[in-house]
C-alpha cells in the first residue's frame, strides 16, 4: 500500500508546489507520532526562509517554469535493534514535506515538486539493499539517501554505485563508508557521496575523557562483529595504534556476534585484566546485556566510553540508575551553534520542535537526518534540472554548505567523496526526569560549549 500525505494549496504567484511522503511504515510513523501539526514549527517564508547560498537557483536569472517532479528515496531503520536511530526520521520527513509544499526544490530547469519515498531496513544489511535496488529500480528515484551506521549506509551505497544513481549518506563513521567498500583515494566513486566524522575524531574524543579520570589505563575493547565493530577494532586503522601510543593498553577479547546473550568471557576477561575503561561500539539491545551482567558480576570501571548503543535517551533508560555518567559521542545536540539552510532553525530550536511534537527528548540523529536534505537541495541548485544526474554527483564533489550540523565541505577531504563534521564528547546524566546527554569534551570542537566535567561512574 502507498499513501500520500495532502498536498498544500498552490501559490498564485508561482507554480504547484507539493510534496509526498510514501511508504506503508513511514506514513504509519508519522500516524503513530501525531505530527501534523509539526509544520507550523518551522520558520519559513515563501522562498523557503534563510536559505543562504544553498537555496540559490543553478542558472543565471530565477527560474520561474515548473519542472518534473524529483524523487528522493530514503533508506532507514525504522525497525529492529538499529531502530532508535530511525527514531527521528518521521519528525524530520513529514516537518521537510511541508517545508517542500510550499517551497519545492529549485534547479535550473525551474521549481520542482518532491516525492519522498521511504523503505525500512528492519536493521538488516540485507534489506537495506534490497530496499534501495528497489527504489532506484521500480520507483526510478533520482537520489537515494541513507544513514544510520554502515549496515544500512553501504550496502545502499553499493547498489547506488552499482547501477549509476547518485546517493548521499551520513550517520556512520566515513572509514567504514570508504575503505570498508574498497574505497580508493585514487579511483574515487564515482555515483555516493558520505558525510560524518571518522575514527580518528572518535578517538581523540574518548581520549580527551579518558585524560579527565584518574586509572591505570588499561582499556577493555567490545567490538561486535559488524562493519562499525570491525572499523573500530582494525589493529592498524582502529584504537590500538593511536591510544598505545598515548599509554594505555588495550583488552581485546575478540568480535562477538551481534545479539550474544552472555558476556561472561568477556567481563572476566576484563576483571582478570584489571580493566579500568571500558570502550566499544555495540548495538543498544547488546550493551544493556553487557552492562546488567557486569553489574552482576561486579565488573565496574572507571569510565566507560561506548558508540553506538549509548547515543539514546531509552538505551539509558533500559539499564536504570546504572546509567549515570556513561559516556559517548556527540554529532549533534542542542548546544550545537548551527542554523538549517532550509528552515532557519537553530539546533535549539529543532530539538525544541522534537520535543513538542512528541513529548520525548531530544536525540541526535534529528539533526543528521535534517541536513541530509539540507545538502540535497544545496547540490540540486547547482544542477541544470531533475535530469541531470551527473550534474548532481558533480555538485557533491564540490560542495560546501552550512548545515544544522556545522559546515558540510566535500572540498577539504580527508578523501575523496567524504566530507567531515565535527564531534564532542558527553556523560549521561540520570536523575528524577528523562536523562540528559551533557557534552563534557570538546577539544575537537571549541566552538560548542561544553555544560559539564568528566566524572567517574559511580
Amino acid at each position: 500500500m502507498r499513501s500520500t500525505t495532502p498536498a498544500s494549496p498552490s501559490s498564485p504567484a508561482g507554480p504547484p508546489r507539493r510534496a509526498v511522503l510514501h511508504g506503508t511504515t513511514a506514513v504509519a510513523a508519522v500516524g503513530a507520532l501525531g505530527l501534523a501539526g509539526c509544520a507550523d514549527q518551522l520558520r519559513t517564508d515563501d522562498t523557503g526562509g534563510d536559505a543562504g547560498a544553498s537555496a540559490a537557483p543553478a542558472a543565471s536569472g530565477e527560474p520561474t517554469a515548473e519542472a518534473r517532479t524529483i524523487k528522493i528515496g530514503y533508506v532507514t531503520p525504522q525497525t529492529g535493534p538499529l531502530a532508535p536511530f530511525g527514531e527521528a526520521d518521521s519528525f524530520v520527513i513529514e516537518a521537510l514535506t511541508a517545508y517542500f509544499a510550499e517551497n519545492g526544490i529549485t534547479t535550473g530547469a525551474g521549481v520542482s515538486q518532491v516525492e519522498i519515498i521511504v523503505k525500512d531496513t528492519q536493521s538488516d544489511s540485507t534489506v537495506a539493499g534490497d530496499a534501495a535496488a528497489d527504489l532506484i529500480l521500480t520507483d526510478q528515484v533520482d537520489l537515494v539517501l541513507a544513514g544510520s551506521t554502515p549496515d544500512t549506509v553501504n550496502p545502499v551505497a553499493d547498489q547506488c554505485e552499482a547501477n549509476g544513481v547518485p546517493c548521499l549518506s551520513s550517520l556512520a563513521p566515513w572509514q567504514p563508508f570508504f575503505f570498508g567498500r574498497g574505497g580508493d583515494p585514487e579511483a574515487p566513486f564515482a555515483w555516493t557521496y558520505h558525510f560524518f566524522w571518522g575514527l580518528e575524531d572518535v578517538i581523540a574524543v574518548f581520549l580527551d575523557m579518558w585524560d579527565s579520570v584518574e586509572t591505570n589505563k588499561v582499556v577493555g575493547a567490545l567490538w561486535p562483529n559488524d562493519p562499525d565493530g570491525n572499523a573500530w577494532g582494525d589493529p592498524e586503522l582502529g584504537f590500538l595504534p593511536p591510544i598505545t601510543e598515548r599509554g594505555y593498553t588495550l583488552v581485546d577479547p575478540g568480535f562477538y556476534a551481534n545479539g550474544t546473550q552472555d558476556f561472561t568471557a568477556q567481563i572476566s576477561q576484563f576483571k582478570e585484566a584489571g580493566v579500568e575503561i571500558l570502550v566499544g561500539v555495540p548495538i543498544p539491545p547488546d550493551f544493556t546485556t553487557f552492562w546488567n551482567q557486569a553489574g552482576q558480576q561486579d565488573f565496574a570501571p572507571a569510565i566507560a566510553t561506548v558508540g553506538k548503543a549509548l547515543l539514546f535517551p531509552s538505551s539509558i533508560t533500559a539499564v536504570g540508575d546504572r546509567g549515570d555518567n556513561l559516556s559517548s559521542e556527540v554529532w549533534w545536540s542542542p548546544s550545537h551553534p548551527f542554523t538549517s539552510s532550509l528552515t532557519g532553525q537553530t539546533s535549539a530550536e529543532l530539538a525544541e520542535a522534537w520535543t513538542e511534537a512528541t513529548g520525548a527528548p531530544w536525540t541526535q540523529p534529528i539533526g543528521f537526518v535534517h541536513a541530509l536534505f539540507e545538502v540535497a537541495v544545496a547540490a540540486f541548485a547547482q544542477t541544470s534540472g531533475p535530469d541531470d544526474k551527473q550534474g548532481l554527483v558533480d555538485a557533491f564533489a564540490g560542495l560546501t554548505v552550512d548545515t544544522v550540523v556545522g559546515t558540510v565541505d566535500w572540498t577539504s577531504g580527508p578523501v575523496p567523496n567524504v566530507a567531515k563534521t565535527q564531534l564532542v564528547g558527553g556523560q549521561w546524566r540520570t536523575g528524577e526526569a528523562d536523562p540528559e546527554l551533557v557534552i563534557v569534551s570538546n577539544a575537537q570542537a571549541t566552538d560548542i560549549p561544553t555544560a559539564g566535567e568528566v566524572e567517574e561512574l559511580a
